[in-house]
């Protein structure tokens, strides 16, 4: 398989400094050998990237530099489209989980084009569909789903072009999810999109849970684009995110739930996000991060 490695050197949507260097610890962890090792070509590798935050302007506290947000996204929006068009499977590196609406959008188009839609397992600790008027920290990187389902900011919502929004909730499901804001809750119940939080998985088995995520996201689309937020993980596997919660998937559940969607022969595309490497322990998640994306590219262990 042919890919296109998009690094987003972004941590503008996050509370946190430090995401921006994540797709470079991935890197440094040998992303690019362990795909070759499985048999892919990496056709290109481009990065994108904010002016340093210190020469910008928040903007609005409720949507916290949404506009140098906005041109990132646009541009690994457009950076996916293009990727897809040549034939290539992209493959995006964060940078804080606001580059989604980028991601998506770009994969959105290519596939609209053609008459279809686009399926998403979104990984994540968080729903991540707040709106500038129900988040309570401005923080984009809680905002991308909800973007993408038609809510919030018109700039991040209209990324697609054609005045849609680039998901449908019937086709989007989340998987690991443990932490999410009272105010948040009624958009996430209103829109109806299918959580699959850690008690539900403890209760019925990851392994079905999973199955049935992947089943539900490709049931009308084109295929699914699995958007991984590290900090899905528990925090003693993935120690280097910004915004850890105890109690997420292991170590052996996000190794399943990456070669699940390998074994759908359907995955679209993948994004590996939230990786704070000022945070992590001598690179432990980075490692985790390639492991995790080799399990998603075909790695098994006969």
């Amino acid at each position: 398989m042919d890919i296109s490695i998009c690094n987003v050197h972004l941590d503008l949507g996050a509370g946190r400094r430090g995401t921006d260097m994540g797709p470079s610890a991935i890197h440094v962890a040998g992303l690019v050998d362990a795909l070759h090792r499985l048999g892919h070509r990496v056709v290109d590798i481009a990065s994108v990237a904010t002016p340093g935050v210190e020469a910008l302007a928040v903007g609005d506290p409720k949507a916290r530099f949404l506009a140098p947000i906005r041109d990132v996204c646009a541009e690994v929006a457009d950076r996916v489209f293009f990727a897809l068009e040549a034939g290539r499977f992209p493959l995006v590196l964060g940078g804080d989980h606001a580059q989604a609406v980028g991601t998506i959008s770009g994969l959105a188009r290519h596939w609209r084009r053609r008459g279809k839609r686009v399926g998403v397992v979104w990984v994540d600790a968080h729903t991540d569909m707040n709106t500038p008027e129900t988040s309570l920290s401005g923080n984009i990187h809680g905002m991308p789903l909800a973007a993408l389902l038609g809510r919030g900011p018109l700039s991040l919502v209209d990324l697609v072009g054609d005045g849609a929004p680039a998901l449908d909730p019937a086709d989007v499901v989340l998987v690991g999810v443990r932490d999410v804001d009272a105010t948040e809750i009624p958009i996430v119940k209103e829109l109806g999109v299918r959580v699959y939080t850690m008690s539900e998985l403890d209760a019925r088995g990851t392994s079905e849970c999973v199955r049935e995520a992947y089943t539900r996201a490709l049931a009308a689309t084109a295929g699914v684009h699995l958007s991984f937020d590290l900090d899905g993980v528990d925090p003693d596997d993935a120690p280097g995110v910004g915004t850890p919660v105890p109690g997420g998937l292991s170590l052996r559940e996000s190794h399943l739930l990456c070669e699940l969607g390998c074994a759908t022969g359907r995955l679209l595309g993948m994004e590996m996000v939230e990786l704070n490497p000022t945070l992590d322990e001598r690179n432990k998640t980075g490692r985790l991060a390639v492991w995790l994306i080799q399990s998603a590219l075909g790695k098994t262990i006969l």
